[in-house]
C-alpha cells in the first residue's frame, strides 16, 4: 500500500522564494529584504510570481519525501524526472524472498485476472529463491576454493547470487525510496503526473505529494496540478473530458476554500 511522508523541506520556503525574487530588483541585500517581509507581503508576492509564471526563484526550496509501497514499474516512470535526487532500496544488496508487490486495481476487480496475477507472483518468488540457492552454491564453492573462509564465502556468495537472481523479479515488486525535488521540478512533475492520462499508480503518488506540500507551502503550489485546472486542457483529442471534476478534486485536495 502506498505510503508517502514529507520528511524534510526548506525552512520558511515561501519567505525564501520572496526574498530571492525581490533581491533581483533591490539595492539592499538578502538580510535587509528578509527583515521587511511580513507574512502578508510574502503571500502577496509569491502569489504574484505564480500569476506571472516566474518560476526560477522556486528552485531555491526543496522538499524530501519518503515513499513506500510502490512498484518498480512506477520507479521507472518517476526517475524520468531527472531534476530530482533519488535513493532507492537496492535489489543487489537486499534479498527479496517472499517480496511484497503492487496489485493493479483493474486486475484486482476481476477474480480470474487476480488469481492469475497472484499465481505469477508466487511463481516469480519461487524462481527467485531457486536461482539464489543455485547461484549461491556455485559462488560459495568458488570462493572457498580461492581461499576464502567459509563464513566470508557464504556472505559474499549470497550477494553475488542475488545480483543475478533479481532479473526474474517482476515490475510489480514493491520498493522503497527517498527523493528530493526543488519546487519548480515538483510543479513540472505535478503537471505531468496529476493528469488523468498518467498511469494510476504514479497519479496516486503525485496527488498525495501535492497534498503534503500544499500544507506547508500553499501559495507556492496554488496553481500546481494538471494543466487543465488553470486553463484549457493541452491534450486535445486525448483529453479525458473531465476538467470540471478534476478542478474540483484538486481544489479540495489542496484545502482551498470554495
Amino acid at each position: 500500500m502506498l505510503k508517502v511522508s514529507l520528511i524534510s523541506h526548506t525552512n520558511e520556503p515561501e519567505k525564501l522564494i520572496a526574498c530571492a525574487a525581490k533581491l533581483c530588483y533591490s539595492p539592499v541585500g538578502a538580510d535587509g529584504i528578509r527583515q521587511g517581509l511580513t507574512d502578508e507581503k510574502v503571500t502577496n508576492f509569491v502569489n504574484m510570481l505564480a500569476e506571472l509564471g516566474h518560476e526560477s526563484p522556486t528552485e531555491h526550496v526543496t522538499f524530501t519525501f519518503a515513499i513506500e509501497g510502490v512498484s518498480r514499474s512506477l520507479l521507472a516512470q518517476l526517475t524520468r524526472h531527472r531534476m530530482a535526487s533519488y535513493s532507492v532500496q537496492s535489489q543487489r544488496y537486499v534479498k527479496t524472498s517472499d517480496f511484497e508487490f503492487v496489485l493493479p486495481p483493474e486486475i484486482a476487480e476481476i477474480s480470474e485476472a487476480k488469481e492469475e496475477f497472484l499465481r505469477a507472483m508466487q511463481e516469480d518468488a519461487q524462481h527467485y529463491e531457486s536461482l539464489v540457492q543455485i547461484l549461491k552454491k556455485k559462488h560459495k564453492e568458488s570462493l572457498m576454493n580461492g581461499g576464502k573462509d567459509e563464513k566470508v564465502a557464504e556472505k559474499l556468495a549470497e550477494k553475488k547470487a542475488i545480483e543475478d537472481a533479481r532479473y526474474v523479479l517482476p515490475n510489480a515488486c514493491e520498493t522503497k525510496l527517498v527523493c528530493t525535488f526543488n519546487a519548480r521540478s515538483l510543479m513540472n512533475f505535478f503537471a505531468h503526473r496529476c493528469c488523468n492520462r498518467a498511469q494510476w499508480e504514479i497519479r496516486q503518488l503525485a496527488a498525495e505529494m501535492l497534498r503534503l506540500v500544499s500544507e506547508v507551502a500553499p501559495n507556492i503550489f496554488k496553481k500546481a496540478g494538471p494543466p487543465c485546472i488553470n486553463g484549457k486542457c493541452p491534450e486535445g483529442q486525448m483529453s479525458c473530458g473531465e476538467q470540471v471534476k478534476v478542478k474540483k478534486y484538486f481544489s479540495q485536495l489542496k484545502g482551498e476554500r470554495p
